[in-house]
């Protein structure tokens, strides 16, 4: 069910942000990109209500939380590109770190657990799950690709963690189908 929603749902957002952008006359791809980034999280929370699960407030954001795990769509280019190319921007915001660091998977491979008292308060906050969601709450990342023109390119979903250089590793991943473009 969600597995078929998810496309779906990316695909009316993507009808959406386009018309925003059309809608803007500018030449830039921004009011596509920030237009696409808002409706996909208020279609997958559309998509929660639905199913009668949960939509929780995070600093000001929707997301849909679903059987205990948040949904979390990312735009991670604007042209198709493989997964193992995703990288969060330089300028992201500590939500955004925060979401992976604490309700992510953790490193696969870690060397060592760091002591709570060996740890700056930065790195205990960055680890300190969100009240709105529940400290049990895990993170799906839901990453495509899409662009004004073309519409959404590719879509994977999965647990990913946030590397330091703002890569991504993926314990568990799935490429998922792209819903066709419904006819006007």
């Amino acid at each position: 069910m969600l597995t078929a929603a998810v496309p779906v749902q990316l695909t009316k957002a993507h009808a959406k942000a386009h018309a925003a952008h059309l809608a803007a006359g500018l030449k830039k791809r921004s009011p596509y990109g920030v237009a696409l980034a808002g409706v996909v999280r208020e279609n997958l929370a559309e998509t929660a209500r639905e199913l009668g699960e949960s939509v929780r407030d995070v600093r000001g954001y929707e997301y849909a939380v679903i059987n205990g795990h948040a949904l979390f769509p990312f735009r991670y280019a604007d042209r198709p590109r493989p997964l193992d190319r995703a990288r969060l921007p330089a300028n992201v915001s500590p939500t955004r770190r925060r979401l992976f660091q604490a309700h992510g998977p953790q490193p696969p491979d870690a060397l060592f657990e760091i002591d709570g008292g060996l740890a700056t308060e930065e790195y205990l906050g960055l680890h300190e799950a969100f009240e709105e969601l529940g400290a049990s709450t895990r993170l799906v990342c839901v990453f495509f690709t899409a662009d004004a023109e073309n519409g959404i390119h590719v879509i994977h979903w999965g647990e990913a963690h946030l590397e330091p250089d703002r890569t991504f590793t993926w314990p568990y991943r799935e490429q998922l189908p792209v819903a066709p473009v419904p006819l006007e």
